[in-house]
């Protein structure tokens, strides 16, 4: 099975033995060996429904296949990259923070919610599931990782949000009024609440 391993704080990269990973389309900055790379689609698993929900959603995570012998080294605009292991485990990734995965894993992608009531802009989320790592991004530093318990739910900012994962239930909470206090949007948009026990990973920038 193909491994990543963490170059730098902004660097990530994949050792392969005849065997492939899965990166987003044009974050390949370097690579040795005999690596052949073509079009993976977009994570959310392949034919018509597929399709469907790519332009539904209108944010493809566009994928291509890293496969061979060698290394190859990823990044994109020197944003900060966290890799996390999935063991049979269901593992909730904003779409657009999702850099690499490798092993055994499947992806499908579901929709969260509105950001915004009247512009309409989405919140789609990407489900990894299956055993094996996942390489995430984040802008303005490292990953900041917050647990839930039953006694202290989590209300995070969406534009913040990268992950999620563990026995935990998502709502949202229309009330935002921290933002209009802040001077930021109408109020319309929406927060994310975490319920139960697990894990959420921020990063320390809005989208």
């Amino acid at each position: 099975m193909a491994q990543l391993y963490q170059t730098s704080s902004k660097v990530i990269e994949a050792h392969l033995n005849n065997t492939s990973i899965k990166a987003l389309t044009g974050s390949m900055v370097a690579y040795e060996g005999n690596i052949t790379f073509k079009s993976a689609g977009f994570g959310g698993g392949s034919g018509i429904m597929a399709g469907l929900k790519q332009r539904a959603t209108g944010e493809a995570l566009s994928l291509m296949e890293c496969q061979g012998t060698g290394r190859v080294l990823l990044a994109v605009n020197a944003q900060h990259v966290t890799i996390i292991d999935v063991n049979n485990e269901q593992l909730k990734v904003e779409s657009r923070q999702l850099l690499a995965m490798a092993g055994n894993l499947q992806t499908n992608v579901t929709f969260a919610g509105l950001r915004g009531a009247s512009s309409g802009q989405g919140l789609f989320t990407t489900v990894v599931s299956g055993q094996g790592q996942v390489a995430l991004l984040s802008a303005g530093g490292p990953l900041i990782h917050l647990e839930v318990s039953p006694q202290y739910p989590l209300v995070v900012d969406p534009d913040a949000f990268v992950c999620a994962k563990g026995n935990m239930q998502q709502s949202f909470i229309t009330d935002v009024s921290w933002r209009t206090a802040v001077g930021q949007g109408s109020g319309e948009a929406f927060s994310l609440r975490w319920d139960g026990t697990g894990l959420v990973s921020i990063q320390p920038a809005e989208r």
